[in-house]
């Protein structure tokens, strides 16, 4: 399906090439089947840039290591690519792992562009070497709250995990909910099994739980637990950070799967551009892409139309963002300042809230868009 990581001292080096480093969770206890599709969306797109001529004569080529979700392991990753010479680091789906390596490329003066980490202070500081294509967490998960709003919820709990990015999200929530009469439960998942979340929902009367953990645990053993107790046939299961996008959560979970809404970076209809890149990802992945693999594939058009336009001068490529104008799978691409966010933003991404159809699994069904 993909090609496994580059190993270390294995490319070329001989200025042949213009390399992009590529930052991807391809072993546990990364979410794999995120990095595989992140990984397939580069490859397909490396592919098409240097069919139709590389950048100006010179082929493109990735310098893929795997960060397995581990901050230190990406940070390390980011200087050892600096030292190969890449021309920009690009990817990562962790936003913690992100963030270790935002730091770093800002600390080297490495270009990096952000594909799918959507943890808003991506950098501690402003940063003129970084970009972002996923929305920040702030964005997304307003709307989100949104949709729990509208959909009548207003008692929620959140069995969250000990997390930078859990943590941001639940504050997100309640900043957000509770000017508007919402109220958020926190459960605390360093000290309670699914069992005790089930005892937790029921005794404080919420009317949705929401998953701020990883995958598959605790998240698939929460969702059994809850799906198996009588007490809450009602309950509405949500996953703001997008766990039911991926196939190997409907294995884990059958029919158990569906009904969860989750967000989901995709627009209501794909540009030309994106209907014809969908159908190229869907032979390659043998499923369908999910919204990972279109900001793979995405990363690596604006990064190719840079290097064509500005060539491969690292502080020429930071100086870029703000003019970048790419049509990419999913919109016209365009970096701003947002306020609040601290790297160049793409800041009008496709934001939607869907679940799996209880009634076809495989099928996605828009709830909301934002």
């Amino acid at each position: 399906m993909t090609r496994p990581p580059s190993p270390p001292g294995s490319e070329r080096t001989d200025g042949s090439s213009v390399q992009i480093g590529a930052l991807v969770p391809l072993t546990r206890p990364g979410w794999v089947e995120a990095g595989q599709h992140l990984l397939a969306g580069f490859e397909l797109a490396v592919r098409e840039v240097n069919d139709a001529g590389g950048i100006v004569g010179r082929p493109l080529e990735l310098v893929v290591r795997d960060t397995a979700a581990d901050p230190q392991r990406a940070a390390a990753a980011v200087d050892e690519l600096a030292r190969l010479g890449v021309a920009a680091v690009a990817g990562e789906y962790h936003s913690v792992v992100a963030r270790a390596a935002a730091a770093r490329a800002d600390a080297l003066g490495l270009p990096f562009l952000c594909s799918s980490a959507v943890l808003d202070a991506l950098t501690e500081q402003p940063t003129q070497w970084v970009a972002r294509l996923s929305p920040p967490q702030s964005r997304g998960w307003q709307v989100y709250a949104d949709f729990l709003l509208g959909a009548g919820h207003s008692r929620i709990a959140v069995a969250a995990q000990p997390s930078v990015y859990w943590a941001s999200g639940t504050r997100i929530l309640r900043d957000y909910l509770a000017p508007r009469g919402g109220t958020v439960i926190e459960l605390d998942m360093s000290a309670l099994d699914p069992t005790d979340v089930c005892d937790e929902v029921a005794d404080n009367r919420a009317t949705a739980l929401l998953l701020l953990v990883g995958h598959p645990e605790p998240a698939v053993p929460i969702v059994k637990s809850v799906r198996g107790d009588r007490r809450l046939t009602e309950i509405m299961i949500g996953a703001p950070a997008g766990q039911p996008e991926f196939a190997e959560w409907a294995t884990s979970l059958g029919d158990d799967s569906a009904g969860i809404p989750f967000l989901r970076y995709l627009p209501e209809r794909l540009t030309p551009l994106g209907v014809r890149v969908e159908t190229a990802l869907r032979e390659e992945l043998a499923e369908a892409p999910s919204f990972v693999a279109f900001e793979g594939y995405d990363t690596v058009a604006v990064l190719a139309d840079v290097l064509r336009s500005h060539g491969t001068d690292r502080a020429r490529t930071a100086e870029s963002w703000p003019r970048v104008a790419v049509e990419g799978t999913r919109g016209q691409i365009q970096f701003s300042r947002t306020p609040g966010i601290s790297v160049w933003q793409w800041t009008w991404a496709p934001i939607q809230v869907v679940d799996r159809d209880p009634a076809e699994p495989n099928h996605f069904r828009i709830l909301h868009s934002g």
